[in-house]
């Protein structure tokens, strides 16, 4: 990950099982991605001040506030004292919080808060809600965590992007992104067309596999070792499913040589 063009990683997030680590595992996930990315950003998800102290002293530059229903306000507050924040806004089937604009727009005046994660799966007139809010906070930047419609999140407005399958094949996410704001749109429907179809591949019910399927396309783009690929917190899967994982990592390579 160190050899892509990345602005940075999230540790500690959904995507990373941040909630199911202990306090030890947390600090050596962030201590080795701290040695290996020196000068990148660091996002840290976090669920308490306690989590945002230990984020901080470990060289972490930002949080992922994991959504909270209760105060959620005080909430992005209290964690901003420590570290500048992202708010998140996540589809509630993963644990996430159907925040109203009212809270979203006081959550966003907070001064700490920097910008806004939004990853509703599949409700594109969520994102397009959200992308409008936003607007009216133009110093807030929003983040795209949409894998289903990755391209289509930044014609929408989102000027970065912290998605779980950037983890594999992260060339061409990269591309897609430098594609959009060079403005070579052939070359972006391009990539648009092999993210989505890679999406289609890990992104599926049963939701909570896509950890398990990123690890998987991984190992078939040759990054892991094949047997590195346990997710103990995830549903189980098939072979069947790990081979359409596979097929698709095969065709985003096939793509992505042909792409000039």
């Amino acid at each position: 990950m160190a050899g892509q063009q990345v602005a940075g990683v999230a540790v500690w997030a959904h995507t990373g099982r941040g909630l199911h680590l202990t306090p030890a595992q947390r600090r050596q996930v962030l201590a080795t991605w701290r040695a290996a990315l020196p000068l990148s950003v660091i996002v840290a998800g976090a669920a308490t001040v306690e989590m945002a102290r230990e984020a901080k002293a470990g060289g972490a530059d930002a949080l992922l506030a994991f959504p909270r229903a209760d105060d959620p306000v005080g909430y992005h507050d209290a964690l901003s004292r420590e570290l500048p924040v992202i708010a998140f806004y996540l589809y509630e089937a993963a644990g996430g919080v159907a925040y109203d604009n009212q809270t979203l727009h006081a959550i966003l005046a907070q001064p700490g808060v920097i910008g806004i994660k939004v990853a509703t799966l599949d409700s594109v007139m969520t994102f397009q809600r959200l992308a409008g809010l936003i607007r009216d906070h133009p110093e807030k930047l929003l983040i795209t965590g949409e894998d289903r419609f990755f391209g289509y999140s930044l014609t929408m407005g989102a000027r970065a992007a912290l998605v779980g399958m950037g983890a594999a094949l992260t060339n061409l996410q990269v591309g897609l992104i430098e594609a959009f704001h060079a403005g070579d749109f052939a070359k972006f429907v391009r990539l648009s067309a092999i993210c989505d179809r890679f999406a289609a591949a890990t992104f599926i019910p049963p939701m909570e596999g896509y950890v398990r399927r990123v690890l998987w396309a991984l190992a078939a783009d040759g990054v892991i070792p094949d047997d590195a690929c346990d997710d103990p917190w995830g549903p189980p899967l098939t072979p069947a499913e790990r081979d359409a994982v596979r097929r698709a990592v095969r065709e985003a390579r096939s793509a992505r040589v042909s792409l000039p």
